[in-house]
């Protein structure tokens, strides 16, 4: 494992200095972060049936949650911005994901198909799946509840003040704004951009999470 953060430590360095290259110095920050995100990272993809195969810094979306926790954990050890902000700007121009660091993500999820989706600073449970083109976002002041097994479709939003109770999935372009669901449910667009819900006699997220029988998984 050494090995691999030793790699991981030169390489995200070697990608900021060509990315932003204004002379600003993170890799003592890397240095001392980077393994704790390695971890967060790795309790997000030991459950993920997509990834049994491991971490793998050329699968984009491994690679984008690894640099979303080295962001936030810089900026949860520090405090400075100044080191987070550049992480969240390389992944942003690699990835083409908008995810803040101080956006706090469930402990287990998903982004597939990174390109294009936005994360608002709105409360989110485990096992969220988020596929491309998906937008959290708030509406003034009013921020969405994402409860666990949210699963976002491409093009999907949640949009004010919404509960998104456990279980509920969003079909491709479904828009919810200041609407909750009632949960273990399909949501889809009807008439007049209304949505729709529909029963789920399933756990939908387990489609890409192995979960035990009581919740808990490996770590």
């Amino acid at each position: 494992m050494q090995n691999a953060i030793d790699f991981l430590s030169k390489y995200v360095s070697r990608q900021l200095a060509n990315l932003i290259p204004d002379g600003f110095d993170s890799t003592d920050a890397i240095n001392e972060f980077l393994p704790a995100a390695f971890e967060q990272t790795r309790i997000c993809l030991v459950p993920n049936q997509q990834a049994l195969g491991g971490f793998d810094y050329l699968v984009s979306w491994h690679y984008a949650i690894l640099l979303y926790h080295l962001s936030r954990q810089m900026w949860l050890g520090t405090g400075r911005r100044e080191q987070a902000v550049r992480l969240f700007l390389l992944n942003k121009s690699l990835n083409g994901l908008d995810l803040f660091y101080e956006v706090e993500l469930g402990r287990r999820f998903i982004i597939g198909h990174t390109v294009g989706a936005v994360f608002a600073k709105a409360t989110y449970g485990d096992y969220g799946v988020f596929h491309q083109g998906c937008t959290v976002g708030r509406q003034d002041n009013k921020r969405p509840v994402l409860e666990n097994g949210v699963v976002m479709f491409p093009g999907s939003r949640i949009i004010g003040d919404c509960r998104v109770r456990e279980n509920t999935v969003l079909a491709p372009g479904v828009n919810l704004v200041n609407t909750s669901t009632p949960g273990d449910c399909i949501v889809f667009t009807g008439e007049k951009g209304r949505p729709i819900f529909k029963p789920l006699n399933e756990y939908y997220a387990d489609r890409y999470f192995l979960r035990r029988e009581n919740g808990q998984e490996e770590t």
